[in-house]
């Protein structure tokens, strides 16, 4: 089973009337503006997954910051999520920084989502005070038992729409504040796994944390999956596309070229999810 485990789809509203969306929300302008930044509905998504072979693919909208927009969302997920049961599983996305965030993650929950994310601070990356306002969100999830995907990017390197002032050691504060909450850090953690070499508190803080693959071959060399998979662990990693940004199949071409054997391959496309997501 070929679980692709970060994938965005938008209400049909969205996909064919994106303009007016970008003059509300400042991070989805920079993100969507552009006619070439593909949008998907849930049928599409579902075309995407048959081309590219996927099972089941793990679904999130948007961190909008208008409540209204992020609940609209978020139902729209739910309802893919009841009409394609066996082939979607959705998390609840919202801004991490609304009042409305952690009673937003809560009906979520409670309407049978997986999980939360991709939360997003595109302005201000991983500082304190963003830690502060996750917080709340971070104790419901942990009480539950369900895992949150954070974005998280390089701190080097071109400048590119998505890409948040995140610093290394404001993602490690992440994993240190919130130590009890499974984690994915999406776009590899921005490298943090290479850290794990490091012999003194390190390796604890990474027990429960994954990196998730999506973006990789717009920015990493195909030497990454093996590098990462001897640092850190072929169970720490979980194929993620970041659908419809790229297909599926590229990422599978650079596992193959980086000489993933296929042990290890299962585990990264589908086993290590279907473990964390408690998929039988």
């Amino acid at each position: 089973m070929i679980i692709d485990f970060h994938t965005h789809l938008f209400p049909e509203s969205i996909c064919s009337g994106r303009e007016c969306y970008c003059d509300l929300e400042p991070a989805f302008d920079m993100l969507y503006r552009s006619p070439g930044s593909h949008l998907v509905s849930a049928s599409e998504l579902l075309a995407g997954m048959d081309a590219g072979g996927i099972d089941k693919s793990v679904v999130f909208g948007f961190p909008w910051q208008n409540p209204e927009l992020f609940t609209m969302h978020n139902d729209c997920i739910m309802e893919a999520v009841q009409r394609y049961p066996d082939r979607l599983i959705g998390f609840g996305c919202f801004d991490p920084a609304s009042s409305e965030a952690a009673k937003e993650a809560e009906r979520c929950l409670d309407a049978g989502l997986a999980g939360i994310g991709e939360l997003a601070f595109y302005r201000s990356g991983l500082d304190d005070e963003s830690l502060a306002r996750l917080a709340p969100v971070m104790a419901i999830c942990r009480e539950r038992g369900r895992p949150v995907l954070i974005h998280t990017n390089e701190p080097i390197g071109h400048r590119y729409p998505g890409k948040t002032p995140n610093t290394l050691a404001q993602i490690y504060r992440l994993l240190d504040r919130f130590p009890e909450n499974t984690l994915v850090l999406a776009h590899w953690g921005g490298g943090l796994f290479f850290f794990n070499l490091l012999k003194k508190e390190v390796k604890e803080r990474f027990r429960n944390v994954y990196f998730d693959t999506a973006a990789s071959p717009f920015l990493y060399d195909t030497a990454i999956y093996s590098i990462a998979v001897q640092t850190i662990g072929a169970e720490k990693v979980l194929f993620g596309s970041d659908y419809p940004l790229l297909p599926p199949s590229r990422y599978f071409k650079e596992m193959e070229q980086a000489g993933i054997s296929g042990e290890i391959l299962a585990r990264i496309c589908g086993l290590n999810a279907a473990r964390l997501l408690g998929i039988g």
